[in-house]
């Protein structure tokens, strides 16, 4: 079987300057995975970072959205050479590294996603990235497929931008608003004007420095100025969030039956 198998549509179109609209998934049933799957968002976000899910699940995900015109993407709980190999094996192949900090760690996560002699992932001769041994040419040609995403989301690493984008490997990068906001000193304050202006102006510095850019917002107002600004692989929403809003809002249009 031929790479042409496990090619990453997702990878061309954000190399490509294309939009890719995303969705953040929480909600670990792959049930829910799957009817997400189908809505028509380019790319769904399997959050490892900040839900209870575990290696399982990531591939029960991935499994269940597999039937549908999406791309997964991954992100892992931090930067882990060995989390990362285990994600890649099960057939992962956007991976999104949050909380990278500096170029050393940025350097760590290029090296993670890549068989040696260009980086230190361990060769696993039958696992489903290689379609369990079918793929020919899979250990020369992998990191081709492979989309490593790293998350600026600090004062430090945005201060020091174009350093981490220049290092080899690197082939996107994504905006955390919430902890940048923590990291400028205004948790919680997404609209603040001095995270808004980090964020646009963190987006124009990663697309002047040639990569794609990537955010997350549930802000309409944000995610288009975020547009504006360069992000390509655009996240709008988080499902779980979605769900409680819509679960309040059927609620509020009954309440009006217990008013006497």
């Amino acid at each position: 079987m031929s790479m042409d198998l496990i090619a990453n549509p997702f990878k061309r179109a954000i190399l490509a300057g294309q939009q890719q609209i995303g969705l953040w998934n929480t909600i670990r049933d792959p049930y829910i995975g799957e009817m997400l799957a189908g809505t028509g968002y380019d790319w769904i976000l399997i959050d490892c970072e900040h839900t209870p899910r575990d290696l399982d699940n990531v591939l029960h995900m991935m499994q269940a959205m597999g039937r549908c015109d999406v791309s997964p993407v991954v992100r892992i709980t931090h930067v882990d050479a060995a989390e990362i190999k285990r994600v890649l094996d099960i057939g992962a192949q956007n991976i999104l590294v949050p909380y990278v900090r500096d170029v050393a760690e940025a350097e760590a996560a290029a090296q993670a996603v890549a068989y040696p002699p260009r980086g230190i992932r361990g060769m696993g001769g039958s696992t489903r990235a290689n379609l369990f041994g079918d793929v020919e040419g899979y250990f020369a040609h992998a990191r081709d497929e492979i989309c490593l995403m790293i998350q600026i989301e600090t004062k430090e690493a945005l201060e020091d931008l174009e350093a981490i984008a220049a290092v080899d490997g690197i082939d996107a990068i994504f905006i955390g608003p919430a902890d940048l906001a923590a990291s400028l000193g205004y948790p919680g304050q997404l609209d603040h004007p001095a995270v808004v202006d980090a964020v646009t102006s963190g987006l124009r510095r990663i697309r002047a420095a040639g990569k794609p850019a990537g955010f997350l917002s549930a802000d309409q107002g944000m995610l288009d100025l975020a547009v504006e600004a360069g992000s390509l692989f655009t996240a709008i929403d988080i499902d779980s969030l979605l769900l409680k809003k819509a679960v309040k809002s059927r609620l509020a249009d009954v309440q009006k039956w217990k008013k006497g």
